[in-house]
């Protein structure tokens, strides 16, 4: 007995840390796609903001994040004896490594909404507090299951996310969308006279590659919060939890290229790349139980939701230039609400609340951040340092100096 305890923790706790390490290259995922859907001049200003943050994310979870939203299983990992506790079925550690880079992906989606005119360093401060406290509370109250505020827990109200439509995705949308509400469009974007103006992305090589691995990664993400693989009926989850996320990002990336060229008359690659992400996104909140017919059909809705969302956020004037609001918010509850239809231990209504309960901390915490920190230091290049490009004005160096027009 004892022999196969040992074994089914040290199966389950490989399989975490492979997941969290397939999440982790997410990272890349992240990088590559917004530095290929941004402008050349601002490369080397995103390429920095995406590693950073990632470090700034482990770290400041590490101080303080997790201890917020699990202070039970922190106790075990300050107490440096997580091997000899097998309670939890793995090791506390490895829990903390995938649920920090859970962390990171949620700060990577605030990074692509703001591009192009955000400062740096007020970008990594507010890093600081998101990683550090925004999204540790609403993922205490989520996953954590403690009640919101002291009142009620999401769980009683039957609300669920089997791994962060809402809690990763909208919530890291929800800060997207106070970041870009307080600093504004990019000069350019948008005319006196209500044109609106593309600004296309100068590497659409790189932003393929991203979502490729993006589409990776999204099997350690969805995978590994079966949290576990070592027996018959965890083995048979993690299969079909991989299958469907498969399946709906396949369907989103179908869809939305017809919507596309419906719309547009041409095959629109950005539109089909955001279709890939937006599957991703729908199928997240629940992707155990759909049969992989009804995978498909989820990831297509949001494929056909994300270009419908991005064309209205566009002539609503709210820039976002890689479309993360609509890939990662819209979808993100989509997602939540599909989750009813084939998990009856859902509700609409918790479905709802839950929604509400995150977008409305995330939005309203990070809108009071963002303005504070605007307080200390200029949130927004200048116009100038925009025109020149954030490359040169804030790294000092560009990413491609053999094509600069500057020197």
């Amino acid at each position: 007995m004892e022999a196969t305890m040992e074994l089914t923790y040290a199966l389950n706790t490989f399989y975490f840390l492979v997941c969290g390490a397939l999440v982790m290259w997410m990272a890349a995922g992240f990088a590559m796609l917004e530095a290929g859907l941004v402008r050349s001049k601002n490369t080397t200003e995103i390429l920095t903001k995406n590693i950073v943050l990632f470090a700034v994310a482990c770290t400041m979870y590490m101080l303080v994040g997790y201890e917020i939203m699990y202070p039970d299983n922190s106790n075990y990992l300050l107490s440096g004896i997580t091997a000899e506790n097998p309670e939890f079925g793995y090791a506390v550690s490895a829990d903390f490594f995938f649920q920090v880079v859970f962390v990171a992906t949620a700060m990577s989606i605030v990074s692509g909404a703001v591009a192009e005119r955000m400062k740096l360093f007020a970008f990594l401060a507010f890093a600081v507090v998101m990683t550090g406290f925004i999204y540790p509370m609403e993922g205490h109250w989520t996953w954590g299951e403690a009640p919101v505020f002291g009142m009620y827990t999401l769980g009683d109200l039957d609300f669920s996310d089997f791994a962060g439509s809402g809690i990763v995705h909208m919530a890291g949308a929800a800060a997207g969308v106070a970041g870009v509400l307080v600093i504004g469009a990019r000069k350019g974007k948008y005319g006196a006279d209500g044109s609106i103006n593309a600004i296309p992305g100068a590497n659409l090589p790189l932003a393929t590659l991203g979502t490729f691995i993006l589409w990776l990664g999204w099997f350690g993400f969805n995978g590994g919060s079966v949290l576990a693989t070592a027996s018959v009926a965890d083995s048979t989850a993690v299969a079909n939890v991989f299958m469907n996320t498969n399946a709906a990002a396949a369907g989103g990336c179908i869809a939305a290229l017809l919507v596309a060229k419906a719309m547009f008359g041409k095959a629109d690659l950005t539109m089909a790349l955001n279709g890939c992400l937006a599957g991703l996104v729908a199928i997240t909140a629940e992707p155990s139980t759909p049969t992989a017919l009804q995978a498909t059909i989820f990831g297509a809705l949001g494929g056909v939701l994300v270009v419908f969302s991005i064309v209205t956020l566009d002539k609503m004037k709210f820039d976002d230039p890689v479309g993360a609001v609509s890939v990662h918010g819209v979808v993100g509850l989509l997602g939540l609400l599909l989750v009813p239809l084939t998990n009856d231990g859902a509700k609409f209504s918790g479905q709802l609340i839950g929604a509400a309960t995150i977008f409305g901390w995330v939005f309203i915490t990070s809108f009071i951040t963002f303005k504070a920190i605007g307080l200390v230091m200029p949130v927004r290049v200048s116009e100038e340092e925009e025109f020149e490009g954030s490359d040169l004005a804030e790294c000092g160096m560009e990413a491609y100096p053999e094509f600069s027009t500057t020197r």
